[in-house]
């Protein structure tokens, strides 16, 4: 399985500053021996589109509305990321559900609405800090998966996974190699008891990757690949990650 490494923007941008971005990325890529995307705000996807015509960097958006079409201001639906050429969405990531107040059956939702659309849905999961500590992490992403698998059923097979430790997002703090694969061990588990195509489905290490860690990480069993917030800005250590992820 070909790893997947996707850069998440978060909200950041500008036109001259996503140009230079992906110049630079563009610029020291090659030809990448795993899947890249990167995950813009919404404003930014036909800027981005264009900038990515004939690169191998595939795009992505931020979250997907959990309806088609109607009075619902401000959001975006999955036929109109289509529109973009959007390739992934993330959906569920933990600042969604944090500051949104995003449900387990919500997030659900919005990714069959993408795969509906055949949009890539890169399914966000993790534990906080206190649930860590009170021994529930894997209890905590066991729930938040099974609720998009009932969703999707025999479209398991077509969803991307990423572990996101909550408290290891933008903080610094990374979870050990060995802590990190103990998590994404569970998750290939619950996949392949839900579809026998699971060795498909590439599960994303997503809390403070760097190009500093992403080799040993990387090299763990069932991490396949990464979801990368702020290294992704920065050009250099982008193309170290990806370097890495062989």
């Amino acid at each position: 399985m070909k790893k997947l490494i996707a850069g998440n923007w978060k909200m950041n941008g500008g036109l001259e500053a996503n140009e230079a971005l992906l110049r630079g990325i563009a610029g020291g890529l090659g030809q990448p021996a795993c899947a890249v995307a990167v995950a813009v705000p919404a404003v930014y996807l036909a800027q981005v589109q264009g900038l990515l015509q004939g690169s191998l960097v595939q795009l992505a958006a931020q979250d997907v509305s959990a309806h088609d079409a109607g009075a619902y201001t401000g959001e975006v639906s999955a036929a109109m990321l289509r529109d973009f050429g959007v390739r992934y969405t993330l959906v569920g990531h933990s600042e969604r559900r944090q500051y949104h107040g995003e449900t387990d059956a919500l997030v659900a939702a919005k990714a069959q609405k993408a795969l509906n659309a055949g949009i890539t849905p890169i399914v966000c999961v993790g534990e906080t800090l206190a649930q860590r500590e009170a021994g529930e992490t894997e209890a905590v992403v066991r729930r938040q998966l099974a609720a998009v698998i009932h969703q999707v059923g025999q479209c398991v097979s077509e969803l991307v996974v990423a572990y996101e430790p909550v408290w290891a997002i933008g903080t610094g703090k990374t979870a050990t190699p060995e802590q990190a694969q103990q998590v994404h061990a569970v998750l290939r588990a619950q996949l392949a008891a839900a579809t026998t195509q699971a060795a498909k489905v590439p599960v994303l290490y997503g809390g403070s990757m760097s190009a500093a860690n992403a080799a040993e990480l990387l090299a763990q069993p069932d991490i396949g690949g990464g979801l990368i917030g702020g290294a992704s800005l920065k050009p250099q250590d982008f193309l170290k990650i990806i370097e890495s992820a062989q």
